[in-house]
């Protein structure tokens, strides 16, 4: 089974946008899931939030706001 990285964002937000790019690079070196929440549509997550995004999790566990670290998230990958 893969790992699964969650990303809370929304559209038209340029740190998600890049944040999903990085996601996109590391998955070419290890393979995992990746699911896309919009918190837009959520009074709930938009409070969660709506300051930190993109929010990051690696199953499950917070691992990243507002940018990610390429080589720390292959790490926390491969601790996987």
């Amino acid at each position: 089974m893969k790992p699964r990285v969650t990303i809370y964002g929304k559209p038209e937000c340029c740190l998600c946008d890049a944040a999903l790019e990085v996601l996109d690079e590391a998955r070419r070196q290890i393979p995992f899931e990746i699911e896309k929440c919009d918190i837009s549509g959520s009074a709930d997550l938009v409070e969660r939030y709506g300051l930190d995004i993109p929010v990051i999790l690696v199953d499950g566990q917070v691992a990243f706001k507002h940018r990610i670290d390429k080589s720390r998230l292959v790490e926390l990958l491969g601790e996987w």
